[in-house]
């Protein structure tokens, strides 16, 4: 699908920089597993909702290495590498999660004793 009036495109933009994002971005938080934790239960499912979004104008992806962990960046990668100059990936730092799934700051107590 390609088209040169995406819907996406048509909700809006906004600049920030010298960089044009279309108001409808995708969070990649959902593309892990059952609580943010593991594999995803369907991957080629997942890849593909990346895909679409992209196809349909979507031109940021927000990602964490915390959902997962690392799970969905190794998706994004997967689903769109080569990355195209309109494909921008946007992250968070300082969220890290713990062997039972729980979710620490980055520079807690709790994740210097892991």
């Amino acid at each position: 699908m390609t088209t040169t009036n995406p819907p996406a495109a048509r909700a809006g933009s906004y600049w920030v920089g010298d960089l044009g994002l279309n108001r409808i971005g995708y969070g990649a938080m959902q593309l892990a597993g059952p609580g943010i934790l593991g594999p995803p239960r369907d991957r080629t499912a997942a890849v593909e909702v990346l895909r679409t979004a992209v196809e349909l104008g979507v031109n940021h992806i927000d990602t964490a290495d915390a959902y997962g962990p690392y799970i969905t960046n190794e998706i994004i990668r997967e689903a769109l590498f080569p990355y195209g100059d309109d494909a921008h990936i946007v992250t968070k730092v300082g969220v890290v999660r713990d062997d039972r799934g729980g979710w620490l700051p980055g520079d807690s107590a709790e994740l210097n004793a892991i």
